[in-house]
């Protein structure tokens, strides 16, 4: 049994290890309390968030309104399935999604910068990947998930290699994606309050 996630940070010049997240933490119940908490800190911290969603296809926005106080801090929540919606309503420029895919780091910090500019949010978040459980290749297995980030203007994408789960159901992939950026929200929030 796989136990820790490797991380990868894409930036211009490719990817390179970020963090290991601990694997077998992931649970239903844990992937709730991971985000009651969050929400409470956005709330608490008066900070916003909003999401860009595809493999996931809706699944961060539900996570974050199933919590009372929400909307205090929701700003937006859109599901771009299509490379036609990430262009039309996200500006991902159509020569990217043909030089890199729409499974890409690349696609994700695309999808993430034209969210922040659409909602202005504090904390913006991108999704996409291949939840199974077809669409995968040699190259790119179902599993495979770019998560695109703007906190507090820091622009960053990882890629869990949720690929060696060991239930690779949608369900499953697509949970504990939402559980990997939660957990990167919770600790980008931890580290910013001890610098205070």
């Amino acid at each position: 049994m796989v136990n820790n996630i490797l991380y990868m940070m894409c930036n211009n010049l490719g990817c390179e290890t970020l963090i290991n997240v601990n694997f077998a933490e992931y649970t239903p119940g844990n992937l709730d309390k991971l985000v009651t908490n969050v929400v409470e800190l956005l709330v608490r911290r008066g900070i916003s968030v909003s999401t860009a969603e595809s493999c996931t296809g809706g699944l961060l926005s539900e996570l974050i309104t199933a919590v009372p106080g929400a909307s205090q801090i929701f700003s937006l929540g859109i599901c771009t399935y299509s490379e036609e919606m990430k262009s039309r309503f996200l500006g991902v420029s159509p020569e990217k999604l043909e030089k890199y895919g729409v499974v890409s780091c690349e696609t994700a910090l695309e999808m993430v910068r034209g969210l922040k500019k659409i909602s202005g949010a504090d904390i913006c978040v991108s999704v996409t990947g291949i939840a199974g459980p077809g669409g995968g290749t040699a190259e790119t297995p179902v599993g495979t998930v770019y998560i695109g980030f703007d906190i507090m203007g820091r622009q960053f994408s990882e890629l869990p290699e949720l690929w060696k789960l060991k239930d690779l159901s949608r369900s499953n992939i697509r949970k504990v994606a939402a559980f990997c950026i939660f957990g990167t929200i919770e600790k980008a929030l931890m580290e910013d309050n001890k610098r205070e």
